[in-house]
């Protein structure tokens, strides 16, 4: 399906899709992002533990994007809040390393801010 609801104070749909299965959309109020970027003492502490990584994964490396990644989700749901909006649709993610040297990455997140039907 492509979707994914998140409870806190509330029902909010987040979608890649433009709309989520079963949802209608009523208005469009805006594109909303968030960012988050992992400094670099995370990646040289995560790639200098080799005993970090088991079954050919690195365990600390992918909870340090995924808390990365909830971090931009949150500040994109709050943008959206902040608009009215109880939905954002159309969400892309984007991981880009900031310099070739200081090792730090940047995960950003974007959609479309929606009021449903």
């Amino acid at each position: 399906m492509g979707w994914f609801s998140k409870k806190d104070d509330g029902f909010f749909l987040a979608t890649v899709v433009p709309t989520g299965e079963g949802a209608r959309v009523d208005r469009f109020l805006g594109i909303v992002n968030g960012e988050a970027i992992i400094g670099a003492n995370i990646f040289r502490d995560m790639f200098s533990s080799v005993r970090d990584v088991v079954g050919g994964r690195a365990g600390g490396y992918e909870r340090a994007l995924s808390g990365a990644r909830d971090a931009a989700l949150d500040d994109m749901m709050a943008a959206a809040r902040e608009l009215g909006a109880d939905g954002i649709v159309g969400i892309d993610f984007d991981y880009e390393v900031l310099g070739e040297t200081n090792g730090m990455m940047m995960v950003a997140v974007s959609g479309t801010a929606v009021k449903m039907a």
